[in-house]
């Protein structure tokens, strides 16, 4: 199978999913040891409280060192760049322990060997947890499940272009020809290798030759409103983003009306943030937004499987106007060719 032989998916610190799962899974287990040495529930949780309290600040400068670890580890060997991990799990929070110590002798209460015991066991369980959710978003894997997702959004797509250029064949074969070259590049963009993040101006682009079909289609129907003077021309994102976006626009909101309606396209950078909203009129008689929950749901996994909880997507009606907004972490090329999140 091509991409059998990769690497599980490093784990990345920085992730807001992953530091969820961390600090869930180290109160979990603080949870459970006061509970099981406690002969009393009101004694239970007043221990929990206070070694919660003890930990929080080791956890937290562990994630940070995990963090900042992140990028030199990433180079690595996998094997290496977990151990890596292993051992700052182990000794960040042995020498947060010693520092509180120094500061506040007695505080502690706990043997160094007990922290030490429980911050390895931890590391290990957390590290093969993430062992085992790497394996699962490994590029072979990843691969498969986003041409699955894919292949739902391309017949609708394809047919409305198809059909967009079938109307101008015999009126006006010079505006088919050229629609037949945005319907080639179209094309390209769907059978090129879509595993990896794409530039930003790239994913413009290609809805914009979606849009110049629409336009061939519907005519006065359809206003476009591009809002890209604030857009990160380096950034990158999933493919098939933005283009399925407004396909849902234009077949959700410009469609069922018989007037004429206006898409608005806005994408922008908000410090480590790229937002791309697109808004188009509600139709409540006729409309097909029922149908447009497999879209979303498509675009939500895929953005799931490249940022985790890092990524949203939300849409909402406001009066008259059906909104989806993508915020995404501000992620550019490096030289090396790597991705990198932008700081």
């Amino acid at each position: 199978m091509r991409g059998a032989n990769h690497s599980p998916v490093l784990v990345n610190f920085c992730h807001l999913g992953t530091i969820l799962r961390v600090v869930l899974a180290v109160e979990g287990a603080l949870l459970a040891l006061t509970w099981a040495a406690s002969d009393s529930l009101a004694h239970a949780w007043r221990r929990y409280f206070e070694l919660s309290a003890l930990a929080q600040p080791a956890l937290m400068l562990t994630l940070i060192v995990l963090c900042l670890a992140g990028p030199y580890l990433k180079p690595r060997p996998y094997r290496q760049a977990m151990a890596g991990y292993a051992l700052a799990a182990l000794l960040t929070p042995l020498a947060s322990a010693w520092g509180l110590n120094v500061l506040l002798p007695g505080v502690l209460g706990v043997e160094p060997l007990r922290i030490l015991a429980f911050s390895a066991a931890l590391a290990v369980l957390l590290l093969g947890y993430f062992h085992l959710r790497g394996l699962a978003l490994s590029p072979a894997i990843a691969e498969a499940r986003l041409q699955a997702l894919q292949a739902r959004i391309r017949p609708h797509f394809l047919f409305n272009s198809l059909n967009a250029v079938l109307s101008l064949v015999r009126a006006e074969p010079r505006r088919a020809e050229r629609a037949l070259e945005d319907l080639a590049e179209l094309f390209r963009a769907l059978m090129a290798d879509n595993r990896d993040l794409v530039p930003l101006l790239d994913e413009v682009q290609l809805t914009r030759a979606y849009l110049e079909l629409e336009q061939l289609r519907l005519g006065e129907r359809l206003h476009v409103a591009w809002h890209i003077d604030k857009m990160p021309q380096d950034a990158l994102i999933p493919p098939l983003i933005l283009q399925p976006l407004v396909e849902n626009a234009v077949y959700h909101g410009i469609e069922p009306h018989r007037s004429a309606g206006e898409i608005a396209i806005h994408i922008y950078r908000s410090r480590d943030q790229v937002h791309l909203r697109v808004t188009n009129p509600y139709a409540p008689e006729g409309s097909h937004h029922r149908g447009n929950k497999l879209a979303m749901q498509n675009i939500r996994e895929r953005l799931a499987l490249h940022f985790d909880l890092d990524a949203t997507l939300k849409s909402e009606l406001i009066g008259a106007v059906y909104q989806v907004h993508i915020s995404l972490p501000y992620t550019r090329a490096t030289r090396s060719g790597q991705s990198s999140a932008g700081r």
